[in-house]
């Protein structure tokens, strides 16, 4: 990693600064234990602070190698694994599911509700790859209460802390679909669905094919679906914010998302919220992407499949998109990635084009092609309803003079 003065790469140090004094006012009135921003330009380095603690009842101060869950931000790094495999020709995105996994060749979708309870009918069109990584696949996660599907999925063996990746993803194809793939976008386990085709095109396990080909290559030494017990002082506590004081709490799990010992090995490794990470790994990661797949000698993946996975590939029909309540105005979402399709839209400072995604502790990561920008936001902080990733977004862009 090569750090150089903001201005080396068309950055205002002054106001690049503006993310600091921003992010220290979270801290400073309580609402949030700490943070590690990133922001680089052209593979340069203009910015990297830690802010706050990561472990605030003990005044642990956050460091720049402090280990974070990352919980979904693990999807673009299961979705490229999987396109790697696209590329040696080990399948096609229209192919459906159930010609690698055939459990899902079963699977029903839910029609409506009668006298004798659901009504199910056959998958048509059959459930693709392509409808996986699109979050397209008429799968969900349990996190809502619109449908009993959901509620199947809060019971479901994806909760089990004792069965593999394979009786996972072949027990939850017994479960009906939301809706028939492709008619409706809905984020859901189909990037776990995802991980466990790699481990089935691969013939290997989920996590050694990412060690092998993504974290090695890319010198991604902290990143695990587990924390190493030499490494657990480094590794951030998590918190949830409680909105009726504006302060924050240690998390202990919910029904929607339950509490996982990061500290144990996962026997099931989960490809859409598994990883722990750093702000300096994912950066690594992430500058890969925003060298067109490249990293030093290492081609991690080809430039017109990088380019391919983050256009949007939904259907004007299915947009606006939303999680849950919440819609993700002026973007699209492509192969494991989210899209911006109109800047303006946002609400907030961006470049059409820009491609990312967040985690569940609210992490955040972008890249943005216009630009030649990363951009890195790491905290622990669950149901969070505060605006510091956009502060932080809009503070990164206003910063650029050149």
């Amino acid at each position: 990693m090569n750090e150089v003065a903001p201005e080396a790469v068309g950055f205002s140090a002054e106001r690049l600064n503006n993310i600091s004094v921003n992010l220290q006012g979270y801290v400073d009135r309580g609402e949030v234990a700490g943070f590690v921003t990133l922001v680089a330009r052209e593979s340069e380095v203009a910015h990297f602070e830690a802010i706050g603690y990561r472990d605030a009842e003990n005044k642990l101060p956050m460091e720049r190698d402090t280990i974070f869950r990352i919980y979904s931000m693990t999807k673009p790094i299961t979705s490229i694994a999987l396109m790697q495999l696209y590329e040696r020709g080990k399948f096609q995105l229209p192919q459906p599911v159930s010609h690698f996994i055939p459990a899902f060749g079963k699977t029903k979708v839910l029609s409506g509700l009668g006298y004798l309870g659901q009504q199910l009918a056959p998958q048509d069109p059959p459930m693709t790859i392509h409808h996986l990584l699109t979050h397209t696949a008429g799968l969900s996660y349990g996190f809502f209460l619109d449908t009993p599907i959901d509620e199947l999925y809060r019971n479901s063996i994806f909760r089990s802390e004792t069965a593999t990746l394979e009786e996972k993803i072949t027990g939850m194809a017994a479960l009906p679909l939301r809706f028939q793939p492709g008619s409706a976008w809905n984020y859901s386990i189909a990037t776990d669905v995802c991980g466990y085709l790699v481990q089935v095109l691969a013939d290997m396990p989920f996590d050694d094919y990412l060690e092998e080909n993504i974290f090695r290559p890319l010198g991604m030494v902290d990143t695990a679906f587990h924390v190493v017990e030499g490494d657990r002082g480094r590794f951030a506590k998590l918190y949830q914010h409680l909105p009726q004081n504006g302060g924050f709490r240690e998390y202990k799990g919910a029904p929607n998302i339950p509490y996982r010992d990061y500290t144990k090995p996962a026997l099931a490794p989960s490809g859409g919220g598994g990883l722990v990470s750093t702000t300096g790994d994912y950066w690594r990661f992430a500058n890969m992407l925003a060298n067109e797949g490249l990293s030093g000698d290492a081609r991690i993946i080809g430039r017109k499949t990088l380019e391919f996975m983050t256009r949007n590939h939904i259907k004007p029909a299915l947009l606006p998109l939303a999680i849950g309540p919440n819609p993700i105005p002026g973007r699209g979402f492509g192969l494991g990635f989210d899209v911006v399709m109109d800047a303006a839209q946002t609400g907030v400072l961006n470049s059409d084009g820009n491609y990312g995604w967040s985690g569940a502790a609210a992490t955040n990561f972008w890249v943005d092609p216009q630009e030649q920008l990363v951009g890195i936001i790491m905290t622990q902080l669950m149901d969070n309803a505060l605006p510091f990733q956009q502060d932080f977004r809009t503070l990164t862009y206003q910063a650029l003079v050149d």
